[in-house]
């Protein structure tokens, strides 16, 4: 079966029932349909209301190639070349459409992706949550006229876009920034790391190590000691609650 099909395929279809004695198989293999549907076609069950357009017409087929199909029920019919050349059409990719409902939440994400991925481009973010340049502007400055009830929305959860177009563009974003550092720069400290005084007070330099001397050590206490120790502890336990008792009776 020949990728190449012709324009408005079922009514095409209807043309070629209604005009040719062409088999089922035939028009279905040109067409693209099922045999079953061409059928349906000349039963009057399928393709009801569409009106046949003339493939000679058109140019997709000539007679001599309908005749010599009608002469031999194997012969597959062959698409025309065209005429005209027609090149093929690039769909740029606009902004991503956003539904109305979803409209209002978009402040949120884009302060969200600003925040959490401040490495992403304007268009990235566009892309994303179909908002605009000045839009995103305005939040990033805190202009927006709605700034003070902006919270950071997360726009995967929001509906905005997939977890797979955010992960590519912020893929793309980390790839660029890697590209743009020059070979052999440091990396910045990890956070949370503390650096030694003579780095952080001016004028002070590095300090000698200090020894300080260990505490001594206790000495260790023999059992009969531990045992005087516990006995007078249960003595003074049983004073105490020996006079708690008097103290009750009186």
């Amino acid at each position: 079966m020949s990728n190449r099909k012709p324009l408005m395929p079922k009514a095409t279809a209807v043309w070629l029932v209604e005009n040719t004695s062409l088999s089922f198989d035939q028009i279905a293999e040109f067409c693209g349909l099922h045999h079953l549907e061409v059928k349906g076609i000349a039963d009057g069950d399928v393709a009801q209301g569409i009106k046949g357009m003339d493939p000679i017409a058109s140019g997709q087929l000539s007679r001599e190639e309908i005749k010599r199909g009608e002469g031999d029920p194997d012969y597959r019919l062959k698409l025309a070349e065209s005429k005209v050349e027609i090149p093929p059409v690039k769909t740029k990719r606009g902004p991503r459409y956003t539904p109305v409902s979803r409209r209002q939440d978009r402040p949120n994400a884009v302060m969200w992706l600003l925040r959490n991925h401040p490495e992403l481009k304007d268009s990235q973010i566009i892309r994303l949550v179909g908002t605009t340049k000045p839009t995103i502007a305005a939040i990033r400055d805190r202009t927006h006229w709605n700034a003070t009830n902006l919270a950071p929305q997360d726009p995967v959860t929001l509906g905005l876009c997939s977890q797979i177009d955010l992960d590519n563009e912020v893929a793309k974003a980390a790839k660029r920034a890697s590209a743009a550092r020059p070979a052999g720069a440091a990396t910045e400290p990890k956070a949370g790391t503390l650096l030694p005084t003579s780095e952080t007070v001016p004028g002070l330099g590095p300090q000698p190590d200090v020894n300080f001397p260990e505490p001594p050590a206790e000495p260790e206490e023999s059992e009969e000691a531990q045992a005087s120790r516990v006995f007078a502890r249960l003595q003074e336990l049983g004073a105490g609650e020996k006079n708690d008792e008097e103290e009750e009776q009186r």
